[in-house]
């Protein structure tokens, strides 16, 4: 086979490569590292910066060897490089999280590390492609412009192409480190086709080394360990990676966890010991009390959870009122529905499940609620589009005429920046907030009402719960000065700006440099 006929194919197969080994490389730092804004950044930065310098390099290369058996012996580097990412990531990462773990700058320093270590050699060599292969290709200096359009339009096709099947298909069905497998594979497989055929003086003891690569690949992708990340705590009951998270459901003692991603915080809990937690999921039983004085028990009819994860929140809010109490679970991610049915006995009738996006639902909904509650997190992060004016101004049109929003809102011990942002956000649309610190967890719960509401008004109310469930969280609430107006007027985010993500960022740094 004549290698020049290899050079078409094998530059669209390292234009998928790349973006392959780009979308990999970000679900392998998910469960370490998280999805922000900011771990983006630096991965697409390093990407770009990794695919120039190998623009640089191929092209002295080039002119200096212009050989097409010295390009497919750098992309069989390029392809061992990849199918070893999957067996050394776990360690790499695992050193880079815990190494960093605390300082918030880790969330940067240390995806860096691990996407140097892991990323930038095979993104280097796959970025010196096309500048060799125009050069191998070149024939006649008046059709180079042509020659140059037709590799840089193979690869950027390969590019799409490397985008659309693993997001699509292949990450979902096989998962992160099969899709990597196969990448190394394709690439591979087409160096050494590329050096296989040829007799040149000393090249034919080393093709087989590089056949070697093919089998070391394959005889480690059997070697892939089953779990991609141990829990913190507890017995590891569950993983896996999803199209918007990588989930853990975790035993810790008697108790059922939802952990996503980074593994910083719980998303839900099923105990069937007690249906009190002591966490921010007790506090939505307690929305529809947050109105003016009441003669009678305000009981909710309709209630909406917008992040439903397990259906905590869900099943609490069916215990205290019954069945009768009609209930939408808003959540993005079908295998956290999944989970939730069968860890976390998300089994109650009167719960309707809707996979959609929170703020879209409430966009495209028509009924109205007597609470809504909002618990959508990527830990530790909120989607910055459910934290904006014009946000509450959709769950307000969404309300009934006395009915209110409760937020749970992150913090620590001392700064309350993002619990100010949010209520200075929903004081914007809403007449009253108020807050309430969960005592056992690192949240406060803020609730704007539809009506202007007084603080004995909502005492007068709680007062009057029925339900030993109710009172108990009720207790809890308004115990030792938890319960108060909002007095936060800064600074209202909005769609156009909404620096939740850098807001943060800055808490969690605020918090490491002041805990040494």
């Amino acid at each position: 086979m004549n290698a020049r006929r290899l050079l078409l194919p094998l530059v669209f197969v390292s234009g998928m490569a790349s973006l392959g080994v780009e979308f990999g490389a970000s679900r392998l730092l998910a469960p370490y590292f998280g999805t922000s804004l900011y771990v983006w950044g630096v991965l697409i930065g390093l990407v770009l910066i990794s695919l120039s310098i190998g623009y640089v390099l191929g092209g002295r290369l080039a002119d200096r060897r212009p050989s097409a058996d010295l390009l497919f012996q750098l992309t069989a580097w390029a392809g061992l490089w990849i199918g070893l990412i999957p067996l050394v990531a776990y360690p790499i990462l695992l050193e880079s999280q815990q190494g960093f773990a605390s300082l918030s700058v880790g969330l940067v320093l240390g995806t860096l590390l691990a996407v140097v270590m892991l990323f930038a050699v095979p993104v280097v060599l796959l970025g010196c492609v096309s500048p060799f292969a125009i050069r191998l290709l070149l024939r006649d200096v008046g059709t180079g412009g042509n020659t140059a359009g037709a590799v840089y339009g193979l690869s950027t096709a390969g590019s799409i192409l490397g985008t659309f099947l693993p997001v699509f298909w292949m990450i979902p069905t096989f998962g992160t480190r099969p899709t990597l497998i196969i990448f190394s594979v394709a690439l591979l497989a087409l160096s050494v086709g590329g050096l296989w055929p040829r007799t040149l003086t000393g090249l034919w003891p080393r093709r087989w080394v590089f056949a070697a690569f093919l089998v070391i690949v394959l005889l480690g992708a059997l070697l892939l360990p089953h779990g991609i990340k141990p829990p913190a705590v507890g017995t590891l009951l569950y993983e896996k990676e999803s199209a918007y998270h990588y989930i853990q459901v975790v035993q810790d003692g008697g108790r059922t966890e939802l952990v996503l991603n980074e593994g910083q915080a719980i998303h839900s809990i099923y105990d069937p010991r007690s249906l009190v937690t002591g966490g921010p999921w007790d506090y939505f039983m307690l929305g529809s009390y947050f109105r003016p004085a009441q003669p009678e028990e305000p009981r909710p009819s309709r209630v909406a959870i917008l992040g439903l994860a397990g259906g905590t929140a869900a099943r609490q809010i069916t215990a205290a009122y019954g069945q009768s109490v009609d209930i939408t679970g808003v959540e993005i991610d079908p295998d956290i529905l999944d989970v939730a049915r069968r860890y976390f006995h998300l089994d109650e009738p009167n719960v309707h499940e809707v996979l959609q996006d929170a703020r879209y639902w409430l966009a495209t909904e028509r009924d109205r609620y007597d609470v809504i509650a909002m618990d959508a997190y990527r830990q530790p992060y909120i989607p910055f589009h459910l934290t904006t004016r014009e946000f509450f101004q959709l769950a307000r049109d969404r309300l009934a005429p006395a009915g209110a929003v409760v937020v749970n809102a992150g913090r620590t011990a001392t700064d309350y920046r993002l619990v100010d942002a949010l209520a200075s956000t929903m004081a914007a649309v809403f007449p009253s907030v108020y807050l309430v610190d969960v005592a056992s967890f690192s949240n406060t719960m803020i609730f704007a009402t539809m009506e202007p509401t007084t603080l004995s008004d909502v005492e007068h109310n709680l007062a009057l719960a029925s339900e030993p469930l109710v009172r108990q969280v009720a207790a809890t609430a308004t115990g030792e000065g938890r319960l108060r107006p909002s007095a936060y007027r800064s600074q209202v985010f909005t769609d156009d700006l909404a620096p939740v993500e850098r807001l943060i960022d800055q808490i969690i740094f605020g918090y490491a440099t002041s805990a040494r």
